[in-house]
């Protein structure tokens, strides 16, 4: 176990959007945060990316009623780092602000798709009965609050009914007040403050997209596995795929649960290496560590109260140009930036790391318009 310099206000700015690009970018290559880390390390073999004989060199990019090109979207999206996998080839691969392949990178909520991807892993361990099973049956610490009655499943989507705002930028929302909570660095804490929350809908009735939630899930996972997250992920995923570089993921306080949520640090080309194994199935050594059909189940949209939700067990869905989710893509994605887009029927697999100037999108050229236009450029 590893810990960055306490900056607690550093790290409220950060969140914030409040600070200027040079302080960001060493923030975001994982310096200066107020958090306790702990090491995934890595197993004894590197997977190699060979490149392939033709290089995606451009792209045509529709987005907003105007064409736009590959230098528009790495230069107006702040992007540090892009790699582009095409049928396990990369067929793009481009770093700025001095980063490099051996730089690590924050991927802010893109950990919630890998937590969630540990929840299959333990569900295919036997470790979990089934994802209908209520939260209580693992966590009795739950019963009387707001999360007893909720079922696994609905805790993967995001609709336990719990009360949540996720908005970064001001102070008193639950996701700050939460954010408090991890600066503080007090073990426990945070599970503390989640169940407090009043109950503002049904289990399974309402789609409230929360870092509280993805929490619990850190919960369940140490809970059923007896092992910490970050050594749970080597042991199962980052030890055997192989990753070149240890990864690190924030803590809730020194020795203490990883903030599923958020926080794993990794570089651009291992981020690439997950996507390419999740893509593939979730193929370890020959054969899956995932349940049958997880892959489908956990990036597809759901109807959740007769709506339809583009969101699967944190992951998002990824429509086409056309609306349509034919291809199955999908999407794992942070604040600022940060997206692993997967489109299994065209082999394809992209890695955006940026840098951008508030939390939520406010500049530049949609994501998922780019990543269309590569999925298109490839038929």
């Amino acid at each position: 176990m590893s810990a960055t310099a306490p900056d607690a206000e550093q790290t409220r700015l950060a969140y914030s959007g409040r600070l200027m690009p040079d302080r960001q970018l060493l923030m975001f290559r994982n310096q200066g945060w107020a958090f306790a880390q702990r090491r995934i390390a890595r197993g004894a073999s590197v997977r190699s990316l060979p490149l392939a004989a033709s290089q995606l060199e451009d792209v045509a990019i529709i987005s907003g009623g105007a064409q736009h090109d590959l230098f528009d979207y790495v230069s107006r999206n702040r992007v540090a780092g892009l790699l582009i996998l095409h049928r396990g080839q990369v067929i793009q691969e481009h770093y700025e602000f001095g980063n490099d392949a051996h730089t690590p990178w924050i991927s802010m909520s893109i950990a919630k798709s890998i937590s969630t991807t540990l929840l299959g892993a333990a569900l295919r361990d036997g470790l979990i009965r089934s994802l209908d099973d209520q939260l209580t049956r693992y966590l009795p610490v739950l019963k009387s609050t707001g999360y007893d009655g909720v079922t696994l499943r609905q805790l993967l989507q995001m609709t336990s009914g719990l009360s949540w705002n996720e908005t970064h930028s001001r102070a008193s929302t639950e996701r700050r007040n939460m954010l408090e909570l991890q600066i503080a660095q007090r073990p426990g804490c945070v599970l503390d403050y989640l169940t407090s929350r009043p109950r503002i809908a049904e289990p399974g009735t309402e789609w409230v997209y929360g870092t509280g939630d993805a929490h619990i899930v850190g919960v369940l996972l140490r809970a059923v596995t007896g092992a910490w997250l970050s050594d749970y992920l080597a042991e199962k995923i980052w030890s055997r795929i192989g990753m070149e570089h240890d990864a690190t993921w924030w803590l809730e306080a020194p020795d203490a649960l990883e903030v599923a949520g958020s926080g794993i640090n990794a570089t651009l080309r291992d981020y690439a290496r997950f996507g390419e194994f999740f893509r593939t199935g979730g193929i370890v050594d020959g054969a899956s560590i995932l349940p049958e059909n997880w892959l489908r189940d956990a990036t597809s949209p759901r109807v959740i109260a007769g709506k339809r939700v583009d969101y699967g067990y944190m992951w998002w869905p990824v429509a086409g140009r056309d609306g349509s989710f034919t291809e199955g893509a999908f999407s794992a994605r942070g604040i600022f930036g940060q997206y692993l887009y997967i489109n299994p029927a065209r082999e394809l697999v992209i890695v955006s790391l940026s840098a951008r100037a508030k939390p939520r999108f406010s500049e530049g050229i949609l994501d998922n318009d780019f990543f269309n236009s590569v999925a298109d450029a490839l038929r």
